[in-house]
């Protein structure tokens, strides 16, 4: 109980400005919130063989317009070999950025205070496999009050989806791991549905209703294959998750299974305290999904849209919800699209523009202030299309509630980087 209350207080502390839109929503609720201009873009990024160093790393892009390295790449840290760079996340201080590797399992912890322009490498987490008891792809990285918990995807036993979360202090030291529950081991989780096949993906939470939640991919054999190949084969692709769980945040028990067949991938959550909802969307039926408090106090999950023609492979993979609460930017990889949704009736989202971003489009993150939106490119090593469609790029837009127009891109390949797949934004006023 007094940690649940110590969780309440920390929550109220965080002012959330309900009338501006940001980047922040995807982020955990215990960081602080600046509004305003983004210096800096901090990319993280797999390496490409035979592309510069090869190596997976940290790109910081300066955001600033009145900057005169504006729209221009002005530091980069390799972090040796390629781990199969994906996500990343702050801690709830935002001085220290962590970083995952899909195929090693390694985490990189970077400074991003001392000096925001210039990020430096300061600890390696190279056993968290061994520690976590077998958990395999650390994916998201999300603060906690002195707390990171990490979402895995797999596992070391058969490399298939069933996984863990797993939680570490904010200065790198193992702490627990909670694995999700399965049909043969429930860890005192209620089905709602057919589902408890204990995948992992994405984890979010809402401290002012005590809980946490999860969505669900595939394990290691699967996202280390090629993507063409592995569409051509039927039993692989019964290997992704259907699923969500909702999660006690204080004791970081699971409580309740959802279906969300067709493999839910980013979760986000309303900011508005009388807003009890969640957003995901699912990569493989192409659909908006609802996880809501219904008018009974119970949970339920349900689909709510289509994301495009459902009867095309469009790969919905990341979505941005913008802290008003009333709209929600969606992007599909496949058509390279990003497509905003008027989510201001949470049951009935609508389509209300797109815009073609490139030949392949992955992350998208908005500014704090609203007016600026950007893309990233690179999904999975093995997954990114090959041949003249493999652009690999950062795309900044600014956004007048109307229209996307461009204001910058940097070409990876061109600049010999690699495939930028996260984004995640930095200022030097966070830290004066």
């Amino acid at each position: 109980m007094i940690r649940k209350i110590c969780l309440m207080m920390i929550t109220l502390t965080v002012i959330v400005p309900f009338h501006l839109k940001a980047d922040e929503t995807p982020l955990s609720p215990y960081m602080q919130k600046i509004v305003g201009q983004e210096d800096f873009i901090y990319v993280w990024t797999l390496g490409m063989e035979g592309l510069g160093d090869g190596s997976d790393k940290l790109v910081t892009i300066d955001a600033n317009p009145k900057s005169a390295t504006y729209g221009k790449v002005i530091h980069s840290i390799s972090v040796g070999g390629r781990h199969e760079a994906h996500h990343s996340g702050f801690t709830d201080d935002r001085k220290y950025l962590w970083a995952g590797g899909l195929d090693s399992s390694k985490i990189f912890i970077f400074d991003v205070h001392t000096d925001p322009a210039k990020p430096k490498l300061i600890k390696v987490i190279d056993d968290f496999v061994t520690k976590s008891g077998g958990v395999v792809g650390p994916h998201t990285t999300y603060a906690l009050p002195d707390r990171m918990i990490i979402s895995g995807l797999s596992n070391n036993k058969d490399y298939g989806g069933r996984t863990a979360l797993v939680e570490y202090t904010n200065e790198g030291e193992y702490v627990a791991t909670y694995w999700m529950p399965t049909d043969d081991d429930l860890r005192g989780a209620v089905k709602s549905g057919k589902f408890a096949d204990g995948y992992g993906y994405d984890v979010r939470a809402l401290p002012r209703l005590g809980i946490m939640l999860t969505s669900s991919f595939t394990g290691h054999r699967n996202y280390m294959r090629d993507l063409g190949e592995l569409m051509q084969d039927p039993q692989a692709m019964q290997d992704f998750g259907n699923t969500m769980v909702l999660w006690d945040l204080e004791d970081r028990k699971p409580k309740l299974v959802f279906d969300v067949p067709g493999s839910p991938l980013e979760i986000r959550c309303a900011w508005n305290p009388n807003h009890n909802y969640c957003f995901t969307s699912t990569a493989l039926t192409a659909k908006i999904w609802l996880i809501h408090l219904d008018d009974t106090g119970k949970w339920q999950a349900k689909p709510v849209a289509d994301i495009g023609d459902p009867q095309k492979t469009l790969l919905p993979v990341d979505i941005s919800i913008e802290s008003d609460d009333q709209k929600l930017w969606v992007t599909t990889f496949m058509d390279g699209k990003a497509r905003l949704f008027d989510i201001s009736n949470p049951f009935k989202p609508r389509e209300v523009y797109s815009k073609k971003i490139g030949a392949q489009v992955n992350m998208v993150s908005q500014s704090w202030d609203g007016k600026r939106v950007y893309f990233s490119s690179s999904l999975l090593s093995k997954w990114d299309k090959k041949g003249k469609d493999n652009e690999q790029y950062v795309k900044a837009f600014a956004w007048n509630g109307k229209d996307l127009s461009p204001l910058f891109q940097v070409d990876f390949i061109a600049r010999k980087l690699g495939r930028p797949h996260q984004m995640r934004f930095g200022a030097y006023a966070l830290y004066r």
